[in-house]
């Protein structure tokens, strides 16, 4: 098999394309992204059409073109829907246990804690919408000082502060505060800095966010990719979410389009590896904030992008795009939806073949893996490589 030099791996935060058979158990009958966003205007996405997104299990509403890419639908093993658990089963470990969640808010031993660790008050301490909480807390906080502390359906504590009244790099050093004292059974997916900036109850959430994630609880694809002495290149959240675990190189974006720019510039960049990228507005500007139109309208900047990107790959590269959960911006919830995701494959060495629905997004990496020539087994699911590469006659 024909090794690729380099594979560049797109997350589309939260691009789920329909609900998986155990939704009920996640309150998510009838979620599809997808599906709701297409119906928008500003829905035009002609190059993952001709990828082969609408030939995918499910997504034949769409109407599509030829066919230049592999598809595949992937349902996630993990007991999550979040994007820690999301992320780590596309580097190959299926978590069994869900993350901790708190519907009631956290309990008064960890506020305490975090309270005398960074010597201010707390405020909220429920789960709530982020733009809502700052909405409704910010005017007190900003007169008070005391951090406003929520969460959601997701295992987070996010601590939300006024940048002219926490900076961030000091926002940042109670979110490592936290992270210190969420442990063992209180060991949350993520601690998220939530600077925002605004007054008198009109308050703007900044792109200065920042995740401070939990360890993986062993060695993924991407340890097995830098262990071969390849690049691993974190783009956007990716090196929070690993905490460095199995990187050579990580690069902070702020939003979608510093992202893909940054993407771009690693065209030119003679690296021999894995660029693992996230595009997180999908998620955090759209599906969260239940904007139909911004998801669409996000989504088809992303595809005018990729047409171009496409067109710049060298012969030994691959794209592979894919997504960690879903967040249906057209539900009843704020929240993520359980949801199918997308595997789309493509380059000078990759066949055209549908692949139908596949257990484990876990299948990505090992994919991702196996295409460099590097060997991975993960928890559960395959390699997808074989079925994906041309076979080349001497």
């Amino acid at each position: 098999m024909k090794k690729a030099k380099r594979v560049f791996l797109i997350v589309l935060d939260s691009f789920g394309i329909g609900y998986e058979p155990d939704a009920a158990d996640f309150g998510d009958v009838g979620a599809n992204t997808l599906k709701t966003i297409s119906a928008s205007k500003e829905f035009k996405i002609p190059n993952l059409k001709k990828l082969g997104l609408g030939r995918i299990d499910g997504a034949t509403f769409l109407c599509f073109d030829a066919q230049l890419g592999s598809v595949a639908r992937l349902q996630e093993l993990s007991r999550g829907k979040d994007t820690t658990i999301g992320h780590w089963e596309i580097s190959g470990i299926v978590s069994k246990n869900p993350l901790p969640t708190y519907p009631g808010g956290f309990p008064a031993e960890i506020i305490d804690k975090f309270k005398a660790s960074v010597g201010r008050g707390v405020l909220c301490n429920l789960p709530y919408s982020g733009t809502a909480v700052i909405a409704e807390y910010g005017d007190e906080h900003v007169k008070s000082g005391d951090l406003i502390v929520y969460t959601s359906a997701d295992s987070v504590f996010q601590i939300a502060a006024h940048e002219e009244l926490v900076p961030p790099e000091k926002l940042y050093e109670y979110c490592r505060a936290a992270r210190e004292i969420l442990v063992g059974e209180h060991a949350v997916g993520r601690v998220i800095a939530r600077p925002f900036v605004g007054k008198d109850g009109n308050y703007t959430r900044t792109a200065n966010r920042r995740d401070f994630s939990v360890l993986p609880p062993k060695k993924t694809a991407l340890d097995a990719i830098k262990d071969a002495g390849l690049d691993v290149i974190a783009v956007g959240k990716i090196g929070d979410i690993f905490v460095g675990q199995g990187i050579t190189e990580s690069i902070p974006t702020h939003g979608n389009g510093e992202g893909m720019k940054v993407t771009d510039s690693l065209l030119s960049k003679d690296f021999n590896g894995l660029a693992f990228i996230n595009l997180v507005d999908f998620d955090m500007l759209y599906g969260h904030r239940q904007d139909v139109d911004g998801y669409a309208r996000a989504l088809s900047e992303f595809d005018l992008w990729l047409g171009d990107f496409m067109s710049k790959l060298g012969e030994d590269d691959v794209l592979m795009i894919t997504a960690d959960h879903g967040c249906d911006p057209g539900d009843d919830s704020t929240d993520h939806t359980r949801e199918y995701v997308p595997l789309i494959v493509y380059g000078d060495n990759i066949k055209t073949v549908n692949l139908g629905t596949r257990e484990g997004f876990t299948a990505v990496c090992a994919t991702a893996a196996e295409l460099l020539g590097v060997d991975y087994t993960p928890d559960a699911g395959e390699s997808l490589a074989k079925l994906l590469v041309k076979i080349r006659e001497n």
